[in-house]
Parts: structure tokens; C-alpha cells; sequence
């Protein structure tokens, strides 16, 4: 009989365990966390000490269900969620949903999913930690009141529908000011000359011999003085000089550690990097993937010494302790490495194999002897030249942990050094000169990031912990804030100059420059957001500031630290700013004058509009007629001048011609409207007018096809009946939407409005219905353009015809008359002698109400 309840997080990880327990053991997974705070006033009591209100997940509720029947049949339930603060909030979470009671509930926590390692976690269990729970609960509660004080203050002061977080707006900050670097970095040519000489070593045989000048010359002038000097000098060995090295391998891999490196050697994203360890841990093949320890156990360190001596030989071995130098590091997890250090390789995806493989060989190298080298430089004298040329070469004496691993860097602006092998010759040995090689180089811009390099500078100023990094880079891409791409080069001349046989040769050559592979780059309304909340919240991204609350949640964690105090000083002053910013700052568009249209005198501007980043000709504010076009996704309002938006908007006024119509003989266009991308049949100056579509969100003026334009000319389109109504699907300004019996519901992304069906728009409908019946708290048949309803946060509100009035708290909406909602309207809304008329009017007439008269 199964007497034991043991759940876990997910249903791979259930299946593991359940090979390692015996018959009485009933392994179930809650599939993450079950609760979450609720929408409604932030799921936040801040009067009440910031006490959380918590509510079930809809997706989880059959499952808490189920749970808590098997539970309530159970002698001892197993809580055996992650051993970090997630997975003890996880645990805490079920034990409340659940309703279990402390005498027969068991907290049981492990870092690898191995026999031993589970039946040693239910010999040695433990209570749930209420600590790890007060960390875990302090920063989603901080995370939830910065989003959702700032995301509104957002969308009035930018742009609707953006969204801010903590540590994600300090991720983006970073970025934002990279690319400022690099936009503002000034480029500076140098020349580095190189040289290849022939020489005879010790045994007879001529060989060549390539040395670098240690000078680097500023101008074509001083270049070709050097050049003309060495034509008379006579060169030889000056100096050889021997130095022996070591190199040491690097520790096994933390959450960052193994991030960075798979980016670098296998080109996985970072939650890329986290899913097929996740996978891989599950499995019970590597140990758990989210800690920033590089601690091994005595039992794992034992396992890689017997692998090390019967694979390589006793000399390869050599006992190692690291210790890690991030900020805030808990030593108390242990690095990630194989389960079964004898197995170099599993069975899986070629993901997780190679992902698999990584990790063993940065394991077994960890333990390995240095690596010897022996560096050897070659001075090389100019008889007329004061500078020196110098031939580097380096020899490997011994491999050690080279053998099996070498870490791979981020530095692309370095030069990178060869393995070169010089040839054995002697002081004062005479050289021929063949050739010196001139040529014109330029300083390098601080490089872009990465993911990898991201979370390097992330770990590195203390902001984040191993289980955000992976989703904050996630967020700021699904936001908009920033995109990562590969970016063509451009073309620059640089100069070279060749001496050989005497004769000085000149060429002038073309180079690309500044090509990006899969980098992080700022978009217009990540730059303008970052400017916003730095200029009124500068302390919110202030990278010491954040650093410092993840110091404080560390206190919590331990024990040293109160967490609704730690919440209650930073929400109270953070809350009369987000206070005074709403009254006190102007809308910010990000607006950047251009100058003016030198044809029509008009002014040019760039700035954010409703789509996106676009330059306006014309001014508003003087009745001009706006002409608009989108940038292109790699301009940015920042650095676009004058000649690149008058050449948008010439384009954007004559479109992308893409054909002409089969049955009318009019061209169809390809531009940006008022209301964003779109199609338009015919021209602005036909005595006929225009007929315009909107774009679908997955297309693009750039690339739209001349079918694609025809088929959008096809909405509004009929597709059938629905309770004797039309049902018809159209494409609006807000995207492809369902209109039926006058109300209009919108398509979800994975729904394309030239193929849906009559039998998904119902239940598009229906559920449209289900969800407003939800939100619906109270009508009133004598006045359909006052109802009570819940807005998008769950905030109990008077709706009067398009507008949301939020409710006092002291208010039971349940109880509202009609006429408590209009005296609860404001001033210019709720005169009574005109919704007495319009009533009245409504009843007789049944006509729209009229707009009130302001006073």
C-alpha cells in the first residue's frame, strides 16, 4: 500500500526518483509553483504589513485537487522540491494549499538525483525553512510593487503597454550604455608593422622567422621613415630569452560558469543552457544546475581522482579546492558535475549530450596537474633602427589539464596568441631580411554583450542570482527592450605598406569592420525607457543599490533580517516618488528634433509613436498634416539625423511598390500609415481614393509579398452564422479581431485571421463571454452605458462607456445603485440633469446617450 506522498516539481524529475523508492512511495509532481500573488491591489495588503494574498493558479487547481485527496489518504507526505529558496517556497506553498499538518509532513532536499543521495535525504529529513521561504517571498513581493507602480507610470509617460522590472531594467541599463559607448567611440589608426626574416638554424636549414616591432607608428610619414632606414640595416639576434610558465585549469562550473561557456563553445542561449540541464538533472545525470558553489564533495572528489589515475596516469592528478569570488556566493550547494563521474558520455539529445560532455571534461579537468609551458621571445636588433623587433613562441613541456579541457574567453578586442614553435638558434646569429609588412589598424570599441558576457557583468556587480539570470535575459528580449541579432559589417580603406627587395609598394585595401554575431543590442523604446527611470529613479538602476538588495535578501535568507522590514524601508519612499513623478513630469516620447524639410519647411522629428520608433514630418501643434515612417530596425532615434529621415519618409510617402491589382488595374503600395504598417491599393492622388489594410504583427512593409497584399484585401471576411448573427473576422489598428452582434473580441497570436474557422471563432467568443461575465460585478437595465466591473488588475471599477473609474476601498460595489455611480463620477460626468435626460431618453428612444456638456 503507497503510504508515502512524495511530490517534486516536475513529472521527469517524479519518474526519476520513483526508480530509486520502493512500493509505499507514491512520487507525484506539482509541476512548479501552484500559487502566485494575486492580480488583484497587487496581491498585496500594504497597510497589513505587506502581507501577501495568495491565490491558485487556474491551471493548477485539478491538480491541488488531486494532491490534496492522495495527501489527506497518506501516513507522511515528502515535500521534495528544489534545495534553493525557490524550492522552499515551492514546499511552503503545498503545505499550505494542501492544508498538511507539521507531525506527519517531511522536508527532504538533495543535489543530485542518484540512489544514494535520495535514500540519504529520506533517512536525514527536515522542517521546511522559514527563511529560505521570507527570501523568496521579499523578493517577489519587491519585484511585484516595482513592476506594477512603474509599468503604469510607463504607459503614461512613454507608451502604452510597457512594462518595468527591478533587476531587468538594470540588465537593459547595461546594455543601453554600451551601445552609447560605442556610438560616441572615436576610432584611431595606428600601424603595426610585422617582419619575416630567413635565417639558417643550428643544423643548416633555412627557415623563416616572423617577429612584430614593439613600436607602433601614428602616421604614413613615420611609417615610411622606418622603411627607408631598414634598407640599409643589417639585422641578427640580439637577445633569446627562456621563461617557464604555468597555466591551471578553472573550477568546475557554476549556474554562470556553464552559462558562459556553453554560449561560447556550443552557441546555446542561456535558457537554452538552463533547460537541457534542467533535462540533464532530472534525468539524475548531472547535479542540480542552479547554484553558484564551486564546492565538490568528498565522495565526488574521490570518483575523479580514480578517473584521472586510470585514464591519464598518477602525474595528471592533483587535489584542488576553489572557492568562489562571486559577491553574495553561498558555499553551501556544490558546483555542477556529472552524477556518475565514470560515465563520459549519456544517452539524450545531441543537446544534452554535448552540454554533458562540457560539464565532464570542466569536472575532471578541475583536478587535474598544471599545464607547463615554456615562453620563449626573440630580440631582434636593427643596425640603424633604435626599435626592435621581437619573435614570440611558446612550447607546451607538459599538458596536464590541457588534455582534456581548455576555458574559452570573451575578450574579441585581444589579440589572440598562436602556439608558435620557434626555430633553436643562437645569440648574434645573423638574419635576411625578406619582407616588413605595414599595415594600418584602428583601436577597437568596447565590445557588445553577449548572453554570456551579460551574466559574466551581472554576477560580477552582485545583481541577480543563479535562478534570474537566465529569465531576466529572457524578459528584456520578450519585452522589446532588446533584441539579439547578427548585424552586417561596413567597409573601411585602410592603408599597407610592403618593403621587399628594397622597394617601398603602397596599396590601399577595403575592409569590413563592426560585423556582429548574436549580440545584444538596445532598441528605441528600451533607450528611451532606461533614459525615463534613470532620470526620476535613478536609485532603481543603480547597480550598487541593486547589488544591495540581493545582499539584504541574503540576510533574510540566514536568518539576520526581517523581511517586511526590508520591504517596508524601500516601498514608502519608492512609492511618493512614483507619487510625485506622476504629477510633476512632462510626457517623455523620447522626441528628438531633427530640423526641418528644407522643400517644405516643415519640421522633422523622430520619436516613439503608437508602433514603434518613426520620423514625423510636420508639426501637430501648427495643424500641419503628419507624414510618418517606421525606422529600421537597425536606426536608432538617438543617432538617425536629418538626410536618413527625409529619406524614410520619401520612401514611406511613395511606398514599396508591390504590383498591380488583377481586376482594377491599380498599383498596390507597401508603407506606414497613422496607424502603422500597411497596404494601400491605388494612389493619393487618384480621383478614386485609396484603399488601405493593416498589416498582420508577423509581417513587414520590407517584406510583404504582392499575394500576401492581396489576401489582406480580403477582410473584413464573412465566415458564417452564430446565433442568427454575422460573424465576421476583420484587421484593425490593434490586429485581427472577431465581430459579432456588434462586439468584438481579438484573435490569440497562434490564430491566423485568413484561415480561422466559424467553429474557433465561437470559442473565442464564448470564452471572450466567460471572461467578461468574470469581471462583470453589476449592471443596470435602465442605463447600459454605466455598469460595475472588475478592470485588468481585478480592481472593482464604474465603467462609464469606454472609461474605468477605480472604486474607494471603503466602497462595497456589490451595493451600488445607479445613482451612487453617478454621484461617484467625476464632476464633468455625473451631472444629474443630464443622466436623468439621457436615461429618460435612452428609455423612451432607446438612442445613444449624449456626451455631457462641460460646464
Amino acid at each position: 500500500m503507497e503510504s508515502n506522498l512524495v511530490i517534486v516539481e516536475s513529472p521527469a524529475k517524479a519518474k526519476t526518483i520513483e526508480k530509486f523508492l520502493g512500493k509505499t512511495f507514491n512520487v507525484k509532481s506539482s509541476n512548479g509553483h501552484i500559487r502566485d500573488l494575486s492580480k488583484k491591489d497587487f496581491g498585496i495588503d500594504i497597510k497589513n504589513n505587506f502581507a501577501p494574498n495568495y491565490e491558485i493558479s487556474a491551471d493548477k487547481k485539478k491538480m491541488v485537487a488531486e494532491l490534496k485527496k492522495i495527501a489527506k489518504n497518506s501516513t507522511t507526505v515528502w515535500l521534495a522540491s528544489d534545495e534553493d529558496r525557490e524550492g522552499e517556497a515551492i514546499a511552503w506553498h503545498l503545505f499550505e494549499a494542501l492544508g498538511l499538518k507539521k507531525e506527519n509532513t517531511k522536508r527532504i532536499v538533495f543535489h543530485e538525483i542518484t540512489k544514494e543521495a535520495i535514500q540519504n535525504a529520506v533517512k536525514n529529513p527536515r522542517d521546511i525553512d522559514d527563511d529560505l521561504v521570507s527570501a523568496q517571498q521579499a523578493r517577489r513581493i519587491l519585484d511585484r510593487l516595482v513592476g506594477f507602480e512603474l509599468s503604469p507610470l510607463l504607459w503614461r509617460k512613454v507608451k502604452p503597454s510597457l512594462s518595468a522590472g527591478r533587476v531587468q531594467s538594470v540588465a537593459v541599463r547595461l546594455i543601453v550604455e554600451r551601445e552609447r559607448e560605442i556610438i560616441n567611440f572615436t576610432y584611431e589608426s595606428y600601424y603595426k608593422v610585422t617582419a619575416k626574416f630567413e635565417i639558417t638554424d643550428e643544423k643548416g636549414k633555412k627557415v623563416d622567422l616572423d617577429a612584430e616591432l614593439q613600436t607602433r607608428f601614428k602616421t604614413k610619414e613615420e611609417v615610411n621613415d622606418f622603411l627607408n632606414n631598414c634598407k640599409k640595416a643589417n639585422y641578427k639576434i640580439d637577445e633569446i630569452e627562456k621563461k617557464p610558465s604555468k597555466k591551471s585549469p578553472t573550477a568546475p562550473f557554476t549556474t554562470s560558469t556553464l552559462q558562459q561557456e556553453a554560449s561560447r563553445k556550443l552557441g546555446f542561449s542561456v535558457s537554452q543552457t538552463m533547460r537541457v540541464a534542467q533535462s540533464l538533472y532530472e534525468s539524475g545525470k548531472i547535479t542540480y544546475m542552479r547554484t553558484d558553489s564551486v564546492n565538490l564533495s568528498d565522495s565526488a572528489m574521490n570518483a575523479i581522482k580514480e578517473q584521472i589515475i586510470s585514464e591519464f596516469g598518477e602525474k595528471y592528478y592533483k587535489h584542488r579546492l576553489y572557492k568562489t569570488k562571486t559577491k553574495g556566493a553561498q558555499e553551501a550547494h556544490e558546483a555542477i558535475r556529472p552524477a556518475y563521474m565514470e560515465n563520459n558520455s549519456v544517452s539524450g539529445t545531441y543537446q544534452e549530450q554535448r552540454l554533458y560532455e562540457l560539464i565532464w571534461k570542466r569536472t575532471l579537468a578541475s583536478q587535474m596537474s598544471d599545464a607547463n609551458i615554456e615562453k620563449t621571445n626573440i630580440i631582434i636588433n636593427c643596425s640603424i633602427c633604435p626599435q626592435k623587433f621581437i619573435a614570440s613562441g611558446e612550447q607546451i613541456k607538459f599538458d596536464g589539464f590541457l588534455r582534456v579541457y581548455t576555458e574559452s574567453t570573451d575578450d574579441e578586442n585581444g589579440e589572440k596568441t598562436k602556439s608558435t614553435l620557434l626555430p633553436i638558434i643562437s645569440k648574434n646569429t645573423p638574419l635576411n631580411l625578406k619582407l616588413i609588412n605595414a599595415i594600418e589598424r584602428f583601436s577597437k570599441n568596447p565590445p557588445r554583450f553577449t548572453e554570456a558576457s551579460l551574466v559574466k557583468k551581472l554576477e560580477e556587480l552582485g545583481i541577480g542570482r543563479p535562478s534570474t539570470y537566465a529569465p531576466t535575459i529572457s524578459t528584456i528580449q520578450k519585452r522589446g527592450y532588446v533584441i539579439k541579432e547578427d548585424r552586417e559589417g561596413k567597409e573601411r580603406n585602410f592603408n599597407q605598406f610592403i618593403l621587399k627587395n628594397n622597394i617601398i609598394s603602397h596599396q590601399l585595401s577595403t575592409e569590413v569592420f563592426a560585423k556582429e554575431k548574436s549580440k545584444l543590442f538596445p532598441t528605441n523604446i528600451g533607450m528611451v525607457v532606461n533614459d525615463f527611470l534613470i532620470k526620476y529613479f535613478e536609485n532603481i538602476l543603480d547597480f550598487n543599490f541593486t547589488a544591495d538588495v540581493e545582499k539584504q535578501f541574503d540576510q533574510i535568507a540566514i536568518g539576520k533580517l526581517k523581511w517586511t522590514n526590508m520591504i517596508d524601508k524601500f516601498y514608502h519612499p519608492f512609492h511618493e516618488k512614483v507619487e510625485k513623478t506622476l504629477l510633476e513630469s512632462e510626457h517623455n516620447s523620447g522626441e528628438r528634433i531633427l530640423g526641418n524639410d528644407p522643400e517644405t519647411n516643415k519640421l522633422v522629428l523622430a520619436r516613439i509613436g503608437r508602433f514603434g520608433p518613426i520620423v514625423q514630418l510636420g508639426d501637430a501643434e501648427k495643424g500641419d498634416k503628419l507624414v510618418f515612417a517606421s525606422l529600421t530596425q537597425d536606426q536608432l532615434i538617438e543617432t538617425i539625423n536629418l538626410e536618413q529621415a527625409l529619406k524614410l519618409l520619401k520612401e514611406n510617402k511613395d511606398g514599396r511598390k508591390l504590383g498591380i491589382h488583377p481586376e482594377n488595374g491599380r498599383p498596390i503600395f507597401a508603407r506606414v500609415g497613422r496607424f502603422g504598417p500597411m497596404v494601400q491599393i491605388g494612389e493619393s492622388d487618384d480621383e478614386e481614393k485609396p484603399s488601405f489594410a493593416s498589416l498582420l504583427a508577423t509581417q513587414n512593409i520590407n517584406t510583404i509579398t504582392f499575394g500576401e497584399a492581396l489576401e489582406l484585401f480580403k477582410f473584413p471576411r464573412t465566415i458564417g452564422d452564430y446565433e442568427s448573427k454575422t460573424v465576421v473576422i476583420g484587421i484593425g489598428r490593434f490586429g485581427p479581431y472577431i465581430k459579432h452582434k456588434s462586439k468584438f473580441t481579438s484573435l490569440k497570436k497562434e490564430d491566423d485571421p485568413l484561415t480561422i474557422n466559424l467553429e474557433r471563432a465561437i470559442e473565442l467568443i464564448e470564452a471572450k463571454r466567460e471572461s467578461d461575465n468574470k469581471k462583470l460585478i453589476k449592471e443596470f437595465p435602465e442605463n447600459k452605458d454605466i455598469i460595475v466591473v472588475k478592470d485588468r488588475w481585478g480592481n472593482p471599477t464604474i465603467k462609464f462607456k469606454t472609461k474605468y473609474y477605480r472604486l474607494p476601498k471603503d466602497i462595497v460595489p456589490e451595493n451600488l445603485t445607479l445613482e451612487k455611480c453617478i454621484e461617484l463620477l467625476p464632476a464633468e460626468k455625473n451631472s444629474k440633469k443630464t443622466v436623468k435626460k439621457t436615461v429618460k431618453t435612452k428609455a423612451k428612444t432607446n438612442t445613444k446617450i449624449k456626451k455631457p456638456t462641460k460646464k
